[in-house]
Protein backbone atom coordinates (compact mmCIF):
# COMPACT_ATOMS: atom_id res chain seq x y z
CA UNK A 1 0.00 0.00 0.00
CA UNK A 2 2.88 2.39 0.83
CA UNK A 3 4.22 2.14 -2.71
CA UNK A 4 0.85 2.82 -4.33
CA UNK A 5 -0.20 6.21 -5.67
CA UNK A 6 -2.51 8.13 -3.23
CA UNK A 7 -5.39 7.77 -5.73
CA UNK A 8 -5.00 3.98 -5.89
CA UNK A 9 -4.75 3.97 -2.09
CA UNK A 10 -7.99 5.95 -1.81
CA UNK A 11 -9.75 3.33 -3.98
CA UNK A 12 -8.35 0.48 -1.85
CA UNK A 13 -9.46 2.32 1.31
CA UNK A 14 -12.92 2.85 -0.22
CA UNK A 15 -12.74 6.58 0.53
CA UNK A 16 -15.21 8.20 -1.90
CA UNK A 17 -14.55 11.85 -0.95
CA UNK A 18 -10.77 11.50 -1.13
CA UNK A 19 -10.95 9.59 -4.43
CA UNK A 20 -13.08 12.29 -6.05
CA UNK A 21 -10.87 15.07 -4.66
CA UNK A 22 -7.70 13.39 -6.05
CA UNK A 23 -9.36 12.80 -9.45
CA UNK A 24 -10.31 16.50 -9.69
CA UNK A 25 -6.79 17.48 -8.66
CA UNK A 26 -5.19 15.17 -11.26
CA UNK A 27 -7.47 16.59 -14.00
CA UNK A 28 -6.57 20.15 -12.96
CA UNK A 29 -2.90 19.21 -13.26
CA UNK A 30 -3.54 18.03 -16.81
CA UNK A 31 -3.43 14.26 -16.37
CA UNK A 32 -5.32 12.48 -19.15
CA UNK A 33 -8.37 10.33 -18.49
CA UNK A 34 -6.90 7.12 -19.87
CA UNK A 35 -3.87 7.31 -17.55
CA UNK A 36 -6.09 8.04 -14.55
CA UNK A 37 -8.30 5.03 -15.26
CA UNK A 38 -5.68 2.51 -16.32
CA UNK A 39 -2.75 3.39 -14.05
CA UNK A 40 -4.49 4.44 -10.85
CA UNK A 41 -8.19 3.58 -10.55
CA UNK A 42 -8.03 0.08 -12.06
CA UNK A 43 -4.82 -0.63 -10.10
CA UNK A 44 -6.69 0.17 -6.88
CA UNK A 45 -9.61 -2.10 -7.82
CA UNK A 46 -7.24 -4.93 -8.74
CA UNK A 47 -5.50 -4.55 -5.36
CA UNK A 48 -8.71 -4.65 -3.29
CA UNK A 49 -9.90 -7.60 -5.37
CA UNK A 50 -6.68 -9.48 -4.65
CA UNK A 51 -6.95 -8.69 -0.94
CA UNK A 52 -10.51 -10.03 -0.95
CA UNK A 53 -9.32 -13.24 -2.61
CA UNK A 54 -6.52 -13.53 -0.03
CA UNK A 55 -9.09 -12.96 2.75
CA UNK A 56 -7.35 -9.77 3.83
CA UNK A 57 -10.41 -7.70 2.84
CA UNK A 58 -14.14 -8.47 3.10
CA UNK A 59 -17.41 -7.78 1.30
CA UNK A 60 -17.96 -4.30 2.87
CA UNK A 61 -14.43 -3.29 1.76
CA UNK A 62 -15.15 -4.38 -1.80
CA UNK A 63 -18.45 -2.51 -1.87
CA UNK A 64 -16.82 0.69 -0.57
CA UNK A 65 -14.02 0.46 -3.15
CA UNK A 66 -16.55 -0.13 -5.93
CA UNK A 67 -18.50 2.93 -4.72
CA UNK A 68 -15.32 5.06 -4.74
CA UNK A 69 -14.49 3.81 -8.25
CA UNK A 70 -18.00 4.66 -9.45
CA UNK A 71 -17.68 8.17 -7.96
CA UNK A 72 -14.38 8.68 -9.79
CA UNK A 73 -15.86 7.55 -13.11
CA UNK A 74 -18.79 9.97 -12.67
CA UNK A 75 -16.32 12.88 -12.57
CA UNK A 76 -14.38 11.49 -15.54
CA UNK A 77 -17.44 10.81 -17.73
CA UNK A 78 -17.54 14.30 -19.37
CA UNK A 79 -13.86 13.92 -20.31
CA UNK A 80 -14.26 10.50 -21.87
CA UNK A 81 -14.33 9.87 -25.61
CA UNK A 82 -15.31 6.59 -27.26
CA UNK A 83 -11.64 5.57 -27.04
CA UNK A 84 -11.11 6.40 -23.38
CA UNK A 85 -14.43 5.09 -22.06
CA UNK A 86 -13.46 2.10 -19.92
CA UNK A 87 -15.20 -0.74 -21.65
CA UNK A 88 -13.53 -4.12 -21.77
CA UNK A 89 -16.76 -5.78 -22.86
CA UNK A 90 -20.48 -5.91 -22.09
CA UNK A 91 -21.80 -8.22 -19.39
CA UNK A 92 -25.44 -9.11 -18.73
CA UNK A 93 -25.88 -10.37 -15.17
CA UNK A 94 -28.87 -11.61 -13.18
CA UNK A 95 -30.14 -14.03 -10.54
CA UNK A 96 -32.08 -16.80 -12.27
CA UNK A 97 -35.84 -17.32 -12.21
CA UNK A 98 -37.27 -18.33 -8.85
CA UNK A 99 -34.31 -16.98 -6.88
CA UNK A 100 -34.55 -13.65 -5.00
CA UNK A 101 -30.95 -13.37 -3.73
CA UNK A 102 -28.90 -10.49 -5.04
CA UNK A 103 -26.15 -9.41 -2.60
CA UNK A 104 -23.44 -11.62 -4.12
CA UNK A 105 -24.59 -10.89 -7.65
CA UNK A 106 -24.57 -7.12 -7.02
CA UNK A 107 -21.07 -7.35 -5.58
CA UNK A 108 -19.83 -9.12 -8.72
CA UNK A 109 -21.61 -6.52 -10.90
CA UNK A 110 -19.92 -3.68 -8.95
CA UNK A 111 -16.51 -5.28 -9.39
CA UNK A 112 -17.09 -5.70 -13.13
CA UNK A 113 -18.07 -2.02 -13.43
CA UNK A 114 -15.14 -0.90 -11.33
CA UNK A 115 -12.73 -2.83 -13.54
CA UNK A 116 -13.99 -1.33 -16.79
CA UNK A 117 -16.81 -3.54 -18.07
CA UNK A 118 -20.20 -2.24 -19.14
CA UNK A 119 -22.71 -4.04 -16.93
CA UNK A 120 -26.42 -4.65 -17.54
CA UNK A 121 -27.82 -5.82 -14.19
CA UNK A 122 -31.21 -7.52 -14.69
CA UNK A 123 -31.84 -8.02 -10.97
CA UNK A 124 -33.48 -11.10 -9.45
CA UNK A 125 -35.94 -13.77 -10.63
CA UNK A 126 -34.77 -13.37 -14.25
CA UNK A 127 -36.33 -15.61 -16.90
CA UNK A 128 -34.48 -17.14 -19.81
CA UNK A 129 -36.43 -14.84 -22.16
CA UNK A 130 -35.23 -11.73 -20.29
CA UNK A 131 -31.60 -12.87 -20.43
CA UNK A 132 -31.89 -13.52 -24.18
CA UNK A 133 -33.60 -10.19 -24.85
CA UNK A 134 -30.87 -8.29 -22.94
CA UNK A 135 -28.06 -10.22 -24.68
CA UNK A 136 -29.50 -9.25 -28.06
CA UNK A 137 -30.30 -5.66 -27.15
CA UNK A 138 -26.90 -4.88 -25.62
CA UNK A 139 -24.76 -7.15 -27.84
CA UNK A 140 -23.41 -8.82 -24.70
CA UNK A 141 -20.07 -10.60 -24.70
CA UNK A 142 -20.77 -12.49 -21.48
CA UNK A 143 -23.89 -13.52 -19.55
CA UNK A 144 -23.50 -14.18 -15.80
CA UNK A 145 -26.06 -16.40 -14.10
CA UNK A 146 -26.33 -16.41 -10.32
CA UNK A 147 -28.26 -18.68 -7.93
CA UNK A 148 -28.14 -19.23 -4.19
CA UNK A 149 -30.51 -22.19 -3.92
CA UNK A 150 -30.07 -25.79 -5.05
CA UNK A 151 -33.70 -25.66 -6.22
CA UNK A 152 -33.09 -22.70 -8.57
CA UNK A 153 -29.57 -23.44 -9.83
CA UNK A 154 -30.95 -26.00 -12.28
CA UNK A 155 -32.70 -23.15 -14.13
CA UNK A 156 -29.24 -22.19 -15.39
CA UNK A 157 -29.44 -25.31 -17.56
CA UNK A 158 -32.60 -23.92 -19.21
CA UNK A 159 -30.89 -20.61 -19.99
CA UNK A 160 -27.92 -22.34 -21.66
CA UNK A 161 -30.28 -24.61 -23.63
CA UNK A 162 -32.35 -21.62 -24.77
CA UNK A 163 -29.21 -19.76 -25.88
CA UNK A 164 -28.43 -22.78 -28.07
CA UNK A 165 -31.98 -22.80 -29.49
CA UNK A 166 -31.82 -19.08 -30.26
CA UNK A 167 -28.45 -19.45 -32.01
CA UNK A 168 -26.70 -17.19 -29.48
CA UNK A 169 -24.51 -19.72 -27.70
CA UNK A 170 -21.50 -19.23 -29.99
CA UNK A 171 -21.74 -15.45 -29.61
CA UNK A 172 -21.87 -15.14 -25.83
CA UNK A 173 -19.79 -16.67 -23.03
CA UNK A 174 -21.70 -18.09 -20.05
CA UNK A 175 -20.41 -17.62 -16.50
CA UNK A 176 -22.14 -19.11 -13.46
CA UNK A 177 -21.78 -18.59 -9.71
CA UNK A 178 -23.48 -18.79 -6.32
CA UNK A 179 -23.17 -20.87 -3.16
CA UNK A 180 -24.51 -24.23 -4.45
CA UNK A 181 -22.76 -23.99 -7.85
CA UNK A 182 -19.39 -25.59 -8.59
CA UNK A 183 -17.09 -26.37 -11.52
CA UNK A 184 -18.59 -29.81 -12.09
CA UNK A 185 -22.11 -28.35 -12.38
CA UNK A 186 -20.88 -25.62 -14.72
CA UNK A 187 -19.32 -28.23 -17.02
CA UNK A 188 -22.45 -30.38 -16.82
CA UNK A 189 -24.76 -27.60 -18.06
CA UNK A 190 -22.33 -26.40 -20.73
CA UNK A 191 -21.27 -23.10 -19.11
CA UNK A 192 -17.88 -21.64 -20.00
CA UNK A 193 -16.78 -20.78 -16.48
CA UNK A 194 -17.62 -21.07 -12.79
CA UNK A 195 -16.12 -18.59 -10.33
CA UNK A 196 -16.43 -18.56 -6.55
CA UNK A 197 -15.94 -14.85 -5.82
CA UNK A 198 -16.08 -11.36 -7.31
CA UNK A 199 -12.36 -10.99 -7.99
CA UNK A 200 -12.14 -14.41 -9.66
CA UNK A 201 -15.15 -13.41 -11.79
CA UNK A 202 -13.31 -10.34 -13.15
CA UNK A 203 -10.15 -12.35 -13.83
CA UNK A 204 -12.18 -15.11 -15.48
CA UNK A 205 -14.15 -12.70 -17.66
CA UNK A 206 -10.92 -11.13 -18.91
CA UNK A 207 -9.55 -14.58 -19.75
CA UNK A 208 -12.72 -15.55 -21.61
CA UNK A 209 -12.44 -12.38 -23.71
CA UNK A 210 -8.65 -12.75 -24.11
CA UNK A 211 -7.93 -9.48 -22.31
CA UNK A 212 -4.49 -9.34 -20.69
Amino acid sequence: MEEMNPLSQAIVAGNLEQTQQLVRQALAEGMDTQTLINDYLTTGMAEIGQRFQDRKAFVPNLLMSARAMKGALEILKPYMTEETEPRLGTIVIGTVKGDLHDIGKNLVASMFEGCGFKVVNLGIDVSSEKFIQAIREHHADIVCLSALLTTTMNYMRNVVADLEKEGLRDRVKVMVGGAPVNEAFAAQIGADLYTSNANAAVTGAKQLLHIA
